[in-house]
């Protein structure tokens, strides 16, 4: 019986063979691409952002602001493209009768197709802080780049805390996929769960800026993704990045788990 990670590996070949994939990935290399074109061509600066200000003294500060500006929509839609059909293409293709009947357990497939879905969001933050970082520093240079505290960080070590800060910005995006996920295996139709991924995103948004809402502000998702901001402070600030790991773990855990059970259960006698 084939285990999960051989699952996994076809899954992920099922991936390399749709045009979402290389859409979502695409757009993960060409955004940063078009802000560090712009900010060469027009010399301005988002100085009300976090490193705003410092993009044309390092390149350091380029995948920083990125990660402020995608956390709206960029990067939950790029997730939501893949995760938010990983299962419920079955249902478009008429396949999941077939997958479903083979030697494979219905977890090991489900596994699979999360794990698939995971590494497909890794992938896309990866390309984004990579190429973000390549450009940055040929438009900016590779120069030492001031903390949120004030202090300078050298350009190495700053390299080093930008790598560590898209460690830390996967934790939401992972709960993200995650709740994709879950919405691509409920609603079978994959429109329906990217934009209900949307949705979901962009009203944790909206609560987070109603006002006498204050409290739920450290335990939204959307919070989490500035977490990584406590790595740019001397000394680093670990509080928000604790919390980000179990604030996204009470969203993602149970997405997949409901998730999960939906697939287990699923009569596809009656499809």
């Amino acid at each position: 019986m084939p285990g999960v990670l051989a699952i996994y590996r076809w899954e992920l070949r099922k991936l390399r063979a749709q045009k979402r994939t290389y859409l979502g990935l695409g757009a993960a290399a060409v955004i940063p691409l078009i802000f560090v074109i712009a900010l060469v061509a027009e010399g301005g600066r988002p100085e009300d952002v976090a490193f705003g200000r410092y993009v044309h003294d390092t390149g350091l500060a380029i995948p920083l602001v990125l990660l402020l500006f995608g956390s709206i929509w960029m990067f939950p839609l790029i997730t939501a493209l893949v995760a938010g059909d990983i299962v419920a293409a079955e249902d478009r293709h008429d396949t999941l009768k077939a997958i479903l009947t083979r030697s494979a357990e219905r977890h090991q497939i489900f596994a699979a197709k999360a794990l698939a879905a995971g590494s497909y969001a890794v992938a896309a933050i990866a390309i984004t802080g990579a190429v973000a970082l390549v450009a940055g520093i040929l438009a900016s240079g590779f120069n030492p780049i001031t903390s949120l505290s004030g202090t300078e960080v050298s350009a190495p070590h700053g390299l080093a805390l930008v790598g560590a800060s898209l460690l830390v910005y996967l934790l939401p995006i992972l709960a993200i996929a995650s709740v994709a996920v879950l919405l691509s295996t409920a609603l079978r139709n994959s429109g329906a769960a990217i934009v209900g991924t949307l949705l979901f995103s962009l009203l944790l948004q909206l609560v987070d800026i109603l006002p006498g809402l204050g409290t739920l502000h450290p335990y939204l998702l959307s919070t989490q993704f500035d977490a990584w901001q406590g790595l740019l402070r001397t000394p680093i600030d670990w509080a928000p990045i604790v919390r980000a790991a179990w604030v996204c773990a009470l969203y993602g855990i149970p997405a997949l788990v409901a998730a999960s059970l939906i697939f287990l259960r699923r009569d596809v006698a009656s499809d």
